[in-house]
């Protein structure tokens, strides 16, 4: 089965596609967006591709680096007309004779888990710094009307004690002489490629900055602390914790993220930053691992992590994020992290019960 086929995950997308948003703005246009795969590259085109049911006409543009397994996640969507994928490392330049004009580039590719942070952390920067110049460079050349670089929550370092919750203007401490920097850094330095293109090539360009994200799109290579409670719950197994679970972030669930995504840029400033997260779904990571274990009815156990997990742990105890300013542009959060979680858990059991 394939997960747009899932009656709860078809009720996300069809969630997001009723939002009261400018869709007209998408109209007979295109899109072009790397990490198509991903967790909220692959919601963000289930809902357009949804969404051109009802007369949208938005063609997608997909990029990733594996045409066999884009084959059978848009297995329903492959061989139409609005729908095109290309396997293309984003590291290297589009061509612009190769690929056709698109009106919108959004540049979601990254490798986002602690894992591939310390064993690749080569590709983990060049993603986030070569790969966002090319695809700024294909939008400038292209002439786009919108480019979206997809930030994060980790650019903003370690709270410092000065405030309960990040908002935009808020920076944080890092320490770039270490292997972990290497995601968060380059984040930042891709946000200032954002600035540079903006000014030297009248780009128009928004940064999403989405944090710890999960829901039923995610991959199960995923080793994020959410991602391992979550596949151990859907197994029935014993969530594992590994630290005193004191660390207190936000997370969002994949369909409010991609909700997030569209009104950023369907109805965001140029060249501004939007945190996308929901207070009700700041909770610790021993709370988490608890709520996980009580709605798959298991239990909680602590484990050592080993060193190459611990090399990709962040350091911050405290991440919360302001979305006050989102809010402003008319979004909100339609799932807490009780019924996020819950949610995720059930799709995810659904589908592995039909497989």
């Amino acid at each position: 089965m394939n997960i747009i086929e899932n009656k709860k995950y078809l009720e996300d997308v069809d969630y997001i596609s009723k939002l009261p948003l400018p869709w007209e703005k998408l109209q007979n246009s295109s899109v072009l967006i790397s990490g198509a795969t991903g967790m909220i590259g692959s919601c963000f085109i289930d809902t357009i591709m949804y969404k051109n049911r009802s007369g949208l006409n938005c063609k997608i543009y997909a990029l990733g680096r594996n045409s066999e397994k884009a084959a059978q996640r848009f297995s329903y969507c492959f061989d139409d007309k609005n729908f095109s994928f290309a396997e293309h490392d984003i590291n290297k330049q589009l061509d612009t004779e190769k690929f056709d004009r698109a009106d919108y580039v959004l540049h979601l590719a990254s490798n986002t888990h602690p894992v591939a942070y310390a064993t690749d952390p080569i590709g983990t920067i060049s993603a986030n710094i070569t790969g966002t110049q090319n695809m700024l460079e294909f939008a400038a050349e292209c002439d786009s009307k919108r480019a979206v670089f997809a930030s994060s929550n980790e650019i903003y370092g370690e709270n410092r004690g000065d405030t309960e919750k990040f908002d935009e203007k808020y920076c944080g401490y890092i320490d770039p002489n270490t292997l972990r920097a290497g995601y968060p850094e380059s984040k930042r330095c891709g946000e200032a490629l954002c600035q540079a293109y903006i000014k030297q090539r009248s780009l128009d360009v928004v940064i999403p900055r989405f944090t710890r994200t999960y829901g039923p799109t995610m991959l199960m290579s995923d080793t994020k602390a959410i991602s391992q409670f979550i596949k151990k719950g859907i197994a029935g197994e014993d969530i594992v914790l590994k630290s005193a679970g004191t660390q207190y972030y936000s997370y969002t669930y994949a369909a409010d993220a991609v909700s997030g995504l569209l009104t950023v840029l369907l109805c965001g400033k140029c060249g501004e930053a939007y945190n996308i997260s929901d207070e009700r779904s700041d909770i610790m990571l021993k709370d988490l691992a608890e709520l996980t274990a009580k709605i798959s009815g298991t239990k909680v156990i602590f484990e050592i992590p080993d060193e190459t997990e611990k090399a990709g742990y962040s350091k911050a105890t405290k991440a919360r994020l302001d979305s006050e300013k989102l809010q402003e542009l008319g979004w909100k959060a339609m799932f807490d992290i009780n019924a996020g979680i819950d949610r995720t858990i059930s799709i995810l059991s659904e589908m592995k019960g039909n497989t």
